[in-house]
C-alpha cells in the first residue's frame, strides 16, 4: 500500500471522527472506536488483527493509567469535602497578598490542585475567584477569570493527576514522574507568563468592565458545601496530597539522577503514591466528617471517574491501530532530525482537532497517539510530544467546550468577556507553552 494511500487512511479517520461526534451526534468514546476499525481495516490489517488492536490499545492504556486516574479521582473529591481549597485560598492571600493573587492562585489550580476533577475544582474555586477579585485591585474580576481558565485547563494536560496529563503519559508510555516533573516546570511558566501579558493588555483597553462583567452572584448562591462544617486544618487537608505528589516526584527526580532503589522505586510508583495519598486522606475524612458526607465524596469520584477511563481507553485504541499499520515508519522519512516543525505538527494536529471537537483531553491523545509513534525515530523524547500535544489542544477553547460556559457562569463576566478571559487567554498560553517546551527538546 502506497504512503500516499495510508496517509489519506489516517486524514478521513480524524475526519470521520470529527463529523460523527459532531453531525451525528455520536459518543466520542463510540466515534473513536469507529475510526480505529475503519483505519484498521482499509489499511490491511484485517478484521482479527483490527480487533486485538483496538482491544490491546485499551487493555494496555487501562493497565497503566485506569488505577492512577480512579486513585486520583477520589483523592481529589475527599480533598474537596475536607474543605482543603477554600483555607489553601485564603492562605495565599495572607501570604502573598491580594495583588499577587492571580498569579499564585492560577498556579496552584494549574499544579496543586490538579487532581480535582475538572469541573468539580471549578465550581468549588469559582465563588472563590469572583469574591476575592474585589481585593486584587484594578481589574480584578478580569485577571481572576484569566487565572481561573489558565489553571484549569493548563494544569489539566500538563500536571499529572490531571486527567488529560494522566492519558498523554499513559499513550505514549511514559513515566508519571518523568511527565510529571516536565509538566510542572510548564504549566508554572505558561501560567505565570500569559497572565502577565493578559493583565497588560488589559490595562491597555482590552477589557471593558461594563461589557465584559456581570455582578458577582452573592458566595451563598453558589457553594453548595455546608459553610457551617467544621473542617480539619489546612496542614493536614494537604498533607495527603503533598505527599503523594512528593512520593511521585522524588522519583522521578532518583531515576533521572540514575539512582536505583527498590524501596523507593516502590513507593515512588504514582499508583501507590496515590494510594497512600487516598487511604490518608479517607482516614482523615472518617476522623473529621460525618460518614455519609464520605460515603458521598466517593459515591462522585466513581462517577467522574468513569467516563474519563472510557474516553482515554478508546483513545488508546486508536493510537495502537495507528500505531500498527506503520505510519511512524512511513512518516520518519518525511522529517529531519530536527526537533522544531515535528513538535509544531503535533501542536497543529491538536489544534486543529480541539478546534473542531471542543474536547481538550480528546483532541490531545488523538494528537499524541497519531504522531507519537514517529517521534521516538527522529530522537525525540515522548515527554514533548505528550507536552506538545497538550499545548496544541489548549488552542481556541470556544463555545463547545463545557468548560468555557462554567467559566462563563460561574465568574462574573459576560460571554463578551469570556471570549477573552478564556478563548484569547488560554489560546495565547497555547504558543507560549511552546517556548519552554522547545527549550527542554533542545536542551533534554
Amino acid at each position: 500500500m502506497s504512503d500516499i494511500v495510508v496517509f489519506a487512511n489516517t486524514a478521513i479517520t480524524i475526519v470521520g471522527v470529527v463529523v460523527l461526534i459532531l453531525r451525528a451526534k455520536i459518543s466520542p468514546a463510540i466515534a473513536l472506536v469507529v475510526g480505529a476499525i475503519y483505519l484498521g481495516l482499509v489499511s490491511g490489517l484485517g478484521p482479527e488483527q483490527t480487533i486485538k488492536s483496538i482491544t490491546t490499545g485499551f487493555g494496555d492504556l487501562m493497565t497503566e493509567v485506569g488505577l492512577l486516574i480512579a486513585f486520583g479521582v477520589l483523592l481529589g473529591s475527599l480533598m474537596a469535602s475536607l474543605g482543603a481549597i477554600e483555607k489553601l485560598v485564603d492562605r495565599l492571600v495572607r501570604t502573598f497578598g491580594p495583588r499577587a493573587l492571580p498569579y499564585t492562585f492560577g498556579a496552584t489550580v494549574g499544579t496543586l490542585l490538579q487532581s480535582i476533577f475538572a469541573d468539580v475544582l471549578l465550581v468549588i474555586t469559582a465563588p472563590l475567584a469572583s469574591r476575592l477579585s474585589r481585593q486584587v485591585g484594578p481589574y480584578g474580576a478580569a485577571r481572576m477569570c484569566a487565572a481561573m481558565a489558565l489553571g484549569i485547563e493548563v494544569g489539566l494536560v500538563f500536571v499529572v493527576p490531571g486527567v488529560g496529563a494522566v492519558a498523554l503519559a499513559g499513550v505514549l508510555h511514559l513515566p508519571f514522574g518523568k511527565m510529571f516533573i516536565f509538566g510542572v516546570v510548564t504549566a508554572v511558566f505558561t501560567i505565570v507568563t500569559t497572565l502577565a501579558l493578559f493583565t497588560v493588555l488589559v490595562k491597555r483597553g482590552l477589557w471593558n468592565p461594563k461589557l465584559d462583567e456581570t455582578e458577582a452572584l452573592p458566595v451563598a448562591d453558589v457553594v453548595a458545601d455546608e459553610p457551617e462544617r467544621k473542617l480539619p486544618p489546612l496542614g493536614l487537608s494537604l498533607a495527603p496530597l503533598l505527599l503523594a505528589l512528593a512520593l511521585i516526584a522524588f522519583g522521578a527526580i532518583a531515576d533521572m539522577a540514575g539512582f536505583s532503589d527498590p524501596v523507593i522505586a516502590f513507593l515512588s510508583d504514582p499508583v501507590i503514591a496515590l494510594l497512600i495519598g487516598l487511604i490518608g486522606a479517607l482516614v482523615i475524612a472518617r476522623w473529621k466528617l460525618p460518614a455519609e458526607q464520605t460515603t458521598a465524596a466517593f459515591r462522585r469520584g466513581f462517577h467522574e471517574s468513569g467516563q474519563i477511563l472510557i474516553l482515554t481507553g478508546v483513545g488508546g485504541s486508536l493510537a495502537q491501530t495507528v500505531k500498527d499499520i506503520g505510519l511512524g515508519e512511513l512518516l520518519k522519512g518525511y522529517f529531519s532530525t530536527s526537533t522544531v516543525v515535528p513538535l509544531l505538527l503535533v501542536w497543529v494536529v491538536a489544534a486543529v482537532l480541539h478546534i473542531a471537537i471542543g474536547s481538550v483531553t480528546l483532541a490531545s491523545i488523538t494528537a499524541a497517539g497519531v504522531l507519537g509513534p514517529v517521534m521516538p525515530m527522529l530522537g525525540i523524547d515522548p515527554i514533548f510530544v505528550a507536552l506538545a500535544a497538550g499545548a496544541g489542544s489548549l488552542f481556541v477553547v470556544h463555545a463547545t467546550s463545557n468548560t468555557f460556559w462554567l467559566l462563563q457562569t460561574l465568574l462574573p463576566q459576560t460571554t463578551r468577556g469570556a471570549l477573552k478571559s478564556v478563548t484569547l487567554t488560554v489560546s495565547c498560553a497555547s504558543i507560549i507553552a511552546m517556548i519552554p517546551i522547545q527549550l527542554m527538546a533542545f536542551l533534554f
